[in-house]
């Protein structure tokens, strides 16, 4: 397996950047940021800190939402979602580090309307790539890239955060 390193703060601040430009600063005040564990959750950690929101970050885990479940299993580092108990009626910022297949958005929206109707979701990656099982689009995207077969991105940290292009035999 061989590692390429890719940077991780221009796509962070494009990601910000873009959220800024199209979130007024009257939404940005109740604005329910929400990263999806564990990746997500580091991006939008940041994200929240660069946009400083108001409102407190939320953290989601999607482990009972996939759809492999029944053939992955449970993975042994399960940790709880931090949502409210209440997102009726708010503007949600879903924040992941990767849109691949869109299959872990799609979890994500189900363990969201677990919680209420929100007003609005949106989709903040900081990393697209293609290969889409499920018609997901960011809404807002850091930077897209293209990989070529055997090739995976990964992201570590949460500090620093770093993005590799893995490539597998």
């Amino acid at each position: 397996m061989t590692d390429y390193p890719l940077d991780a703060d221009t796509p962070l601040q494009i990601l910000a950047e873009a959220i800024s430009e199209r979130v007024t600063p009257a939404r940005r005040r109740t604005l329910l940021m929400v990263g999806i564990h564990t990746g997500g959750h580091w991006v939008a950690r940041r994200l929240h800190d660069m946009l400083a929101l108001p409102t407190p970050l939320a953290g989601l885990n999607i482990s009972f939402y996939r759809d492999d479940f029944s053939r992955k299993g449970l993975h042994p580092q399960v940790v709880p979602s931090d949502l409210p108990l209440d997102v009726e009626g708010r503007h949600v910022l879903l924040v992941d580090d990767v849109l691949y297949t869109g299959r872990t958005v799609r979890a994500a929206m189900n363990e969201i309307f677990d919680y209420g109707r929100p007003a609005r979701i949106s989709l903040a990656v900081l990393l697209e790539r293609s290969g889409r099982e499920l018609p997901i689009r960011a809404d807002f995207c850091g930077q897209s890239v293209s990989l070529r077969a055997g090739e995976q991105i990964k992201l570590t940290g949460p500090q620093p955060l770093k993005l590799f292009r893995i490539q597998t035999p």
